[in-house]
This record gives structure tokens, C-alpha cells and sequence, in this order.
């Protein structure tokens, strides 16, 4: 169902005009709107950095090693899904691997710049695209599954959105998460990427449940690697060159697939059933109760 954002009537989600006080949903740069205004300056990132992930994404070993894990918890804990929304997609570089692995899934995302849309709309032609703020989700009961990966570190107010995807989905509904972890971790990375926060465990698991949620799975990845990423940042901290956000990215093809490599062993092990204490990032599994 559609959630009216002016006087909260529920309605039809194939109807673009509220029956009880006539809002009629708008359009930006050619996309649906639910928040115009904020389209071209939303905040929580830098617009002008989707072009440049958009070309790096496809080869670097932490995107591609992220996708896989995300595309296996759908499997193991979606089973049989049959709609999905996106928060802040990005240039679609996820929702371009659930629409390769979930072919019969009804596939939406969203995202508050429209600059990003046109990439990710490129990528998953065959999905429904919004240009929508997290805080204000216009749907209630709508989707089996809420994904937000790499997102609500970004948004002040991250217990908003996350109420927001709990209104949205049906009930047994499951919401997935990545987020980047620990604050002893933070470095110029996080700045330039405009981070409101890296959670802690204990923080992300006492909001997710303050939402309504039932946790149920979740684990540090990025764990193996750890060791490396904490030098990375490190050594970013004592630098007098100006910040380049690409500089991540520039390593070589080996170390690229060396690291892929490890990524994959620990997938394999949180596969089997380890939870990782401590990395880079948590992923995040609940369910709407």
C-alpha cells in the first residue's frame, strides 16, 4: 500500500494521486519523487562521487566480495521473496546482482539524489526506480524485503529510517543491512564519504530492535583483512596531501584478487556459521515480527 506523506491515507500502490487529500506524487529528472526538493542536494553524500564509483565498482575485490555475502543471506534467509526495495541504491551496482540471482523478484529501489538513479536505471532497466527520502518511506506493507546496504551511516537520523523500512515491509518481512564498524576505524574515508557514524554492534543491535525488529543474524566481515584496513587508515591520518577518495581503489591486479580471495574464505566461514567479532563492516539480518 501507498503511505500518503501529507495526511498518511493508505492506498493503492499503482496510484500516483491520494483519493483522500488529492497529492498527486511529482517527478524529477524523469523519475518518480516523493521528495523533490531534496533531489539534487539531499545531504549524507557527495552526488559527484557516482560517476566515479560507477567505474570502479565492478572490479574492486570489496564490492564484488560484499554483493556475494548480501546475495547469500537473501537466499538463506529470504526464501522465496517476491518483492524488494532498495534505500539508496546507489548506481545499482547491488540491485544489478539481485536482479542476475532473483530473476522473478519485483525489483524497486530508491535513492535521494537522481544523479544516482541514472546510473542504477542503466544497470536494472527492468526495475521500478524512486527518488525518496529514507526518513519518509511512502509504503506501508509493501515489500518482503528492505535492503540498505552501506547507507544509514550517512542519515542523522538513522532510527527514522529505520522505523520506516518496518512500516514498509509485510509482516514476516526482513530487513538487510551493511554498515561500516568501529570508530577506532575512522579516518579521512569517512569524513569525505560524509559518515554521521560506525556502529558498534551493541548500538546497531539495540536500534534495530527499538524498531520492532527480531534480530537474526548477525556478523562482523572485512575480519581477515582487518589487520590491513586498520594500517590503511592509519597511514590515510598522517598524510599532508590533499584526501583522494580513489586512492583505495589503486592497488595492484594481484592484491586486488588476493584480497578477493581471503574475502571469499571468510564468506565461506560465515556460511558455516561463524560470526565474526570485529571488521571492517557488519552485516545484518531481522525480521519484522
Amino acid at each position: 500500500m501507498k503511505h500518503c506523506l501529507a495526511c498518511n491515507a493508505r492506498y493503492p500502490s499503482d496510484k500516483s494521486v491520494c483519493p483522500t487529500c488529492g497529492l498527486t506524487t511529482a517527478t524529477a529528472d524523469g523519475f518518480i519523487a516523493y521528495a523533490p526538493e531534496l533531489a539534487h542536494e539531499g545531504g549524507g553524500f557527495d552526488a559527484t562521487y557516482f560517476p566515479v564509483l560507477a567505474g570502479l565498482e565492478e572490479a574492486n575485490f570489496w564490492f564484488r566480495a560484499r554483493n556475494e555475502l548480501i546475495l547469500w543471506a537473501l537466499e538463506k534467509y529470504c526464501k522465496g521473496f517476491g518483492s524488494y526495495l532498495e534505500i539508496g541504491c546507489g548506481t545499482g551496482y547491488v540491485l544489478a546482482g539481485v536482479a542476475r540471482r532473483f530473476p522473478d523478484a519485483v525489483l524497486n529501489a530508491s535513492e535521494i539524489f537522481t544523479a544516482g538513479l541514472g546510473f542504477a536505471a542503466e544497470r536494472v532497466p527492468s526495475a521500478t526506480f524512486m527518488q525518496m527520502d529514507a526518513r519518509r518511506i511512502p509504503f506501508s506493507e509493501e515489500f518482503d524485503v528492505v535492503g540498505a546496504f552501506d547507507v544509514v551511516e550517512h542519515i542523522r537520523e538513522d532510527e527514522s529510517v529505520l522505523a520506516q523500512a518496518y512500516k514498509a515491509l509485510k509482516p514476516g518481512g526482513h530487513l538487510l543491512l551493511t554498515v561500516p564498524q568501529h570508530a577506532w576505524l575512522w579516518s579521512p574515508s569517512d569524513d569525505y564519504a560524509r559518515h554521521e557514524r560506525r556502529y558498534s554492534a551493541a548500538e546497531l543491535h539495540e536500534k534495530i530492535r527499538a524498531a520492532g525488529f527480531n534480530l537474526l543474524r548477525s556478523t562482523s566481515f572485512v575480519s581477515l583483512l582487518l589487520p590491513l584496513m586498520l594500517i590503511s587508515r592509519l597511514n590515510s591520518k598522517k598524510k599532508h596531501t590533499p584526501f583522494d577518495p580513489t586512492d583505495e581503489f589503486k592497488i595492484p591486479a594481484w592484491m586486488n584478487a588476493a584480497f578477493y580471495r581471503v574475502m571469499a574464505l571468510e564468506r565461506g566461514m560465515i556460511k558455516l556459521g561463524a560470526n565474526f567479532p570485529v571488521g571492517g563492516s557488519r552485516l545484518l539480518v531481522a525480521q519484522k515480527a
